[in-house]
This record gives C-alpha cells, sequence and structure tokens, in this order.
C-alpha cells in the first residue's frame, strides 16, 4: 500500500525588523529564569547576541553566553559546547544567534543536557547510534543571523565528524525550534560572499523540497514510523515556490550590493523571508542528492578558502557545497517530474526557454556565474581520483537520498560528481 498520510509542522514564528528586541518578553512567558545564549566570536562582534541579551535581561532573565560555536560545527565543537552547559546549568531554555553553525549547536546542547548519554549515540546511523531522546529537550529559541541555513525552522543538527571526515547529523522532531525569530537587520550586514552561499542553500531547499519524492509515492507507514522528511507535499510545495519567486528578484541585487536605501532594505527583507519560507518547506518535505553529495564535500575538504568567511582554516561553506552539484543532479532528476524542474525553472527565470532537462540545469548554472559561486568541485580543490571518496560519503546520507524522486545507485552518484567537477 502507499502512503495517505503526510505530516507538517513548524516552530512558531516571529518576523519582522526588531523582532529580536522582543524575545526577553517570549522567554519570560515560557516560565524561564535563567538562559544560555549560544552564538560564534565573529556574530558576538557585530553585537547582535547583545541586542537579544539585553531584551532577556531586561524581563529578569539570568542569561550565560557561550559564545565559541564553530562555524560549520564539528563532533568536537558541539562537546565543547554540551560540556560547558553541562557545567554552568542548570538551564530553563537555549537562545541561539547565529548562522546554522550556532543554532545547530544550540540544538545539540538543548538535547544532551536533558538527556543521558553522549553525542554520537544520537547522531543519525550508520555512523552513530540513531538513539531517539528520551527526556523533553530544553526549549529553542533560533534566532538567524544569515540568510539561508533554515536551521530555525528544522529538526535537523549537522555536524563534521571528523575522526571520519564525514559530515552527519542528528534528526528527530525534538530538535525543531519552539520559537524561530527572523530580525532581517541582524541578516542586512551579511559580507556577499556569505550571502552568495547561503542564499544557495535556500535556493536548492526549495528546489530539493520541491523535486522530492512524492509523499504517496511512499509506502505505507504507521504513526511511529513516520519522520520529519516525508516527501513533497501540497502544504511544502507553496511555500517552496513562494522561496524561488522571492530569489527570482532579490538573490542577485543582494549578492551585488547594487542597491541603496530602502531597495536594499527590501532585497534583505526577501532574503531572510525566502530563507523562511524555504525552510518552512523544506523542513517537511525533505532534501535529496545536491545535500546529500555536500556533507562530504564539505567534510572533505583539503586547502579551499572561501572569500568572506574566517581564513584561520579550509572549508567548503555547506550552501556552497551544496550548489556545487546541483545542476547535474536535477538533470538526474529530471524524468521523475519533468514538470516540476521546468516550473522551479520558470519561477527562478520566467523567460528561460525549452522543455528538457538542460532548463534548470542551465538556469542554475547562470545565476552560479554571476553571483560568484565556484565553476564545480574543481575550484574547491577535487579532482577525477576524488569521485569514489565522494561517493562513499555522500552514501552515508541515506536518510537524504530515501527522499529523492527516483531511486539513486552509487554509478548515478558517480555520474553526479564527475559531471560536477566544472559546470561552464
Amino acid at each position: 500500500m502507499s502512503e495517505q498520510i503526510f505530516t507538517y509542522a513548524a516552530p512558531a514564528l516571529k518576523f519582522g525588523r526588531g523582532a529580536a528586541a522582543e524575545i526577553g518578553y517570549d522567554v519570560r512567558g515560557w516560565g524561564a529564569k535563567r538562559v544560555l545564549l549560544v552564538t560564534d566570536a565573529g556574530v558576538a562582534a557585530a553585537g547582535h547576541p547583545d541586542t537579544v541579551a539585553e531584551s532577556l535581561r531586561g524581563h529578569g532573565l539570568e542569561v550565560v553566553i557561550f559564545d565559541r560555536a564553530r562555524v560549520e560545527p564539528t563532533d568536537v565543537s558541539l562537546e565543547e559546547a554540551v560540556a560547558f552547559a553541562r557545567a554552568e546549568g542548570p538551564f530553563d531554555a537555549v537562545v541561539a544567534v547565529g548562522g546554522g553553525s550556532a543554532i545547530d549547536t544550540a540544538k545539540a546542547v538543548a538535547l544532551l543536557v536533558t538527556n543521558p548519554g553522549e553525542l554520537m549515540d544520537y547522531v543519525n546511523a550508520p555512523v552513530g547510534k540513531a538513539r531517539a531522546p528520551e527526556q523533553p529537550v530544553l526549549p529553542l529559541v533560533a534566532v538567524p543571523t544569515t540568510t539561508g541555513t533554515g536551521s530555525e525552522s528544522t529538526t535537523i543538527c549537522v555536524m563534521d565528524v571528523l575522526a571520519l571526515k564525514v559530515k552527519t547529523g542528528i534528526s528527530h522532531a525534538a530538535l525543531r525550534p519552539k520559537l524561530a525569530v527572523v530580525d532581517p537587520t541582524f541578516s542586512a550586514t551579511q559580507p556577499a560572499g556569505v550571502v552568495a552561499a547561503a542564499g544557495m542553500d535556500i535556493l536548492c531547499h526549495a528546489l530539493e523540497s520541491y523535486t522530492a519524492r512524492w509523499y504517496g509515492d511512499f509506502a505505507a507507514k504507521s504513526p511511529e514510523q513516520r519522520v520529519p522528511y516525508c516527501g513533497s507535499n501540497p502544504i511544502a510545495d507553496l511555500w517552496s515556490e513562494r522561496a524561488l519567486g522571492l530569489l527570482a528578484t532579490a538573490f542577485r541585487a543582494a549578492v551585488r550590493r547594487d542597491l541603496e536605501g530602502a531597495d536594499a532594505a527590501e532585497a534583505a527583507d526577501q532574503m531572510a523571508l525566502a530563507a523562511t519560507f524555504a525552510g518552512l518547506g523544506f523542513g517537511n518535505a525533505g532534501v535529496h542528492i545536491p545535500h546529500a553529495n555536500a556533507y562530504p564535500i564539505a567534510g572533505r575538504v583539503r586547502d579551499f578558502r572561501p572569500a568572506d568567511y574566517p581564513d584561520d582554516e579550509p572549508m567548503v561553506p555547506h550552501g556552497m557545497a551544496v550548489s556545487l552539484t546541483a545542476p547535474e543532479a536535477f538533470r538526474f532528476t529530471f524524468d521523475a517530474a519533468p514538470e516540476r524542474h521546468l516550473r522551479a525553472a520558470r519561477l527562478l527565470d520566467p523567460a528561460a526557454e525549452g522543455n528538457g532537462p538542460e532548463v534548470l540545469p542551465a538556469v542554475l548554472a547562470r545565476l552560479m556565474q554571476d553571483i560568484g559561486i565556484p565553476n564545480g568541485l574543481a575550484e574547491v580543490g577535487y579532482g577525477e581520483g576524488d569521485v569514489d571518496n565522494l561517493v562513499d560519503g555522500a552514501l552515508q546520507q541515506q536518510r537524504l537520498l530515501a527522499t529523492a524522486p527516483k531511486d539513486v545507485t552509487g554509478e548515478d552518484l558517480a555520474g553526479i560528481i564527475r559531471s560536477s567537477l566544472s559546470h561552464w
């Protein structure tokens, strides 16, 4: 029998300029008295956590700050944050201020300060034990300062496992934040390189959830078997389509910084709204091949250092890693749902011509060129000799590959990755 039911869940949402200054009011309403604020050094230097801490303290809450969240978290960095929280606790709530890295760090903390065991007990199989939480996690407020990750809406905590050189995560409905506070003034100051990489994450969230396997094409499940990523469905589709439409008008302008005053503010607001919409879509429908490929691309980086990110160590930012195989991935999935791929292409570029599998990849390649995304895997340091290792890493992401609109073999992934060494 095929599945007849899809599920939808989302955090409470507060959106708008100045929303971050109201967080103290919201958290006090939960009965909290002592709060852990999680951020990273770069965001702390920008002053955004101070705004949130001031609001919390202004409503009578005690605030302890952890400002050592790592950009692109690792198992080691998450364990450090958890150890800090256990030593400084107890806490009644966690507030994350930052990009997906800070929010994912806070998710790990919220889980492990109330549940037994260690980090790897909860990491997705086959890397970890995929243990389910036994106790309620601490309530979490997620305040994104980048437009892209969608972590403020999702049930996922992503990390690099250093010893295995693989990117994986924890996935459970309990990790979804209780409240997402999206204040566009926090993300309006992102450097252009961050806007480009994080924006490609928004784009791929929307595209992958829109082209994911239809929920009714999965085998029927009992309630306890259903997972947050349930496949494309009518509600998630609405969010994805709206995100794509906003990106069509705002993305290039937000990266190029060729707007001023009210127009620049509007572009920043549209990017924040697109990120929110895409998060509400993929946080339920799921993502697939580009994200599965992105985990080993980011986890096995050698010496690539992107513009506008910390240069103290090599990294491929998550959104950039996702985008690097996206054109070829969507060429591969085209025949599973041609009409969806073509509609997505024309939402992004109404002038796109043609009706074949090359339309969406061409739209993506033009956009990537325009906003300065590297021309494929070769530009971030990978070559033909790396294909097998990247395939091995992607194959470990079966939770994501199961959401693809057609079955994906190792040979299929090798073809996608090999063809993604360069795009133009």
